[in-house]
């Protein structure tokens, strides 16, 4: 799967990976889900950083990325037949961790874009989802990258996702909702 983008959080520098910086690193490997119709895109909207993210999440013990996928898309937004699943792009990022174990993440997330049935059926969500205020959404596409990007520049209380998910949705809106509106029927 082609890497799209490599992304470094301000707290973290490529010199902090290196064996001499005494800083402990995990990898955690994720799968997200792009199921797009137009100019409109299946996302989630986490009313605790006030933000739109692609679902999908991280993969469990002996799950390849395509179990994971489906497993994230109808835990988290209850879709029903996954199906017509294509890798779209990778996208690393090296962040803080503040769990006891590790310094720094590594997350690498693989994207992949699917279809879905039209009705979507009863989510599975963890608690911390729900207590973040997690909920499924069909969202203009264009709509949600200004969100996001009104809530980068101006909110405090933004999530450590939101430049990733912001940065996806806009090589989304490019690469697949451009071509879909411009592609011969």
């Amino acid at each position: 799967m082609n890497v799209i983008k490599t992304a470094f959080h301000p707290d973290v520098s490529p010199d902090d990976l290196s064996p001499e910086s005494g800083l402990k690193l995990i990898e955690r490997h994720a799968a997200r889900g792009i199921v797009v119709r137009g100019e409109t895109i299946l996302l989630l909207y986490t009313q605790r950083y006030h933000d739109y993210s692609l679902p999908g999440g991280g993969m469990d013990e002996g799950e390849d990325e395509v179990a994971c996928l489906i497993r994230e898309l109808e835990e988290e937004t209850g879709a029903q037949g996954v199906r017509n699943i294509k890798a779209f792009a990778r996208y690393d990022e090296y962040r803080p961790w503040y769990k006891p174990g590790a310094d720094i993440i590594y997350m690498i997330s693989h994207c992949y874009v699917c279809d879905i049935d039209e009705e979507l059926g009863m989510t599975a969500l963890e608690s911390h989802e729900v207590s973040n205020g997690m909920t499924p959404v069909w969202m203009n596409i264009y709509e949600a990258i200004a969100h996001n990007e009104a809530v980068i520049a101006n909110s405090d209380k933004k999530g450590l996702s939101i430049e990733r998910e912001t940065f996806l949705l806009r090589e989304i809106a490019e690469t697949l909702v451009e071509r879909q509106l411009t592609e011969p029927a």
